[in-house]
């Protein structure tokens, strides 16, 4: 039986891409020299396409493949998908939800030890011969008893959740309406949540509806004792505003795993002792990886199978 042309719109890691090679024909427009010369000749065989929240989905893309019926993304997020548009032509669009919940929420709880206990700036201390020289590294802060804000109570949001209660925290939420079914307290108003807090965490989708919405306002309120993790998207937050924030320690501390011009984060951070940075590794463990992409394969077997 012949196997369905797939078209992959961009680089996949190497598992993805060998999966998808043993169950389907793949053709990878990434490679192509003369990408639109090729749809133009070729769009019409692929009834599917896969995509990641890397290489996106826009409107201009979704009109060159005009027969395709689903694409399969790899990632969770969907700011980068043009998924209005793509229902609008009649394409299913597939992500992979929950499978990197648990790693994700880990990661915004490594984050939320490593700024708070000052884990990258000791690790330099000891390193640079200061704690044998006989310095005394400053005091961190603890996270147990204190008050931590989500912004956001989705999927990962909840997980999150979850596991600030075993640290003992005191877990509030924001969100644009109060989730029925639980018992966090509900803040309507950010700044007041932000002002209440010791933390603020944000986890919610990038796009349009969240641009900007940690605002300056938002960090001012958290303070110079507040702590700020960020494993959302880079334009949730007013970065210029988190920058000179930080710097001017009107803002305590910040843990940032995602930036607003990836792979590019501000310079005006590398030099700062009170930021951990990360680059956008959420959800890059083996085995989550290794899960999304099983998810990726597994949404267009079962639409075929359909």
């Amino acid at each position: 039986m012949a196997k369905h042309p797939v078209l992959v719109l961009g680089p996949l890691m190497p598992y993805l891409l060998a999966e998808l090679e043993r169950r389907y024909a793949v053709e990878k427009l990434y490679e192509e020299k003369d990408a639109l010369g090729f749809l133009q000749e070729n769009a019409g065989r692929f009834r599917a396409a896969v995509t990641s929240t890397f290489t996106g989905l826009t409107a201009n893309m979704i009109d060159l493949l005009p027969s395709v019926e689903i694409v399969s993304s790899f990632g969770v997020g969907t700011d980068s998908l043009d998924v209005a548009y793509a229902n609008k032509k009649g394409i299913k669009v597939a992500n992979t939800p929950d499978v990197l919940n648990e790693d994700t929420a880990n990661m915004a709880i490594a984050l939320l030890l490593a700024t708070t206990r000052d884990v990258v700036a000791n690790d330099r201390f000891v390193r640079e011969g200061r704690w044998a020289k006989g310095e005394s590294a400053p005091l961190a802060q603890g996270i147990e008893g204190k008050k931590v804000g989500l912004v956001g109570l989705g999927r990962i949001g909840s997980v999150i959740a979850e596991k600030l209660l075993a640290f003992g925290c005191d877990v509030v939420y924001h969100t644009r309406n109060k989730k029925p079914d639980v018992s966090y307290t509900h803040y309507s108003d950010l700044v007041a949540m932000a002002r209440d807090c010791a933390v603020l965490i944000a986890i919610l989708p990038g796009g349009d509806a969240t641009q900007g919405i940690i605002s300056r306002q938002v960090l001012e309120a958290l303070g110079s004792k507040g702590t700020f993790i960020n494993i959302a998207r880079g334009s949730v937050v007013d970065e210029v505003a988190l920058v000179e924030l930080l710097q001017s320690r009107e803002l305590g501390r910040a843990g940032l795993d995602v930036f607003v011009d990836e792979p590019r984060a501000p310079e005006a951070l590398f030099a700062l002792d009170n930021v951990v940075l990360q680059p956008h590794m959420g959800s890059a463990t083996v085995e989550t990886r290794k899960a999304m992409a099983d998810r990726v394969v597994s949404n267009l077997e079962k639409y075929f199978a359909a």
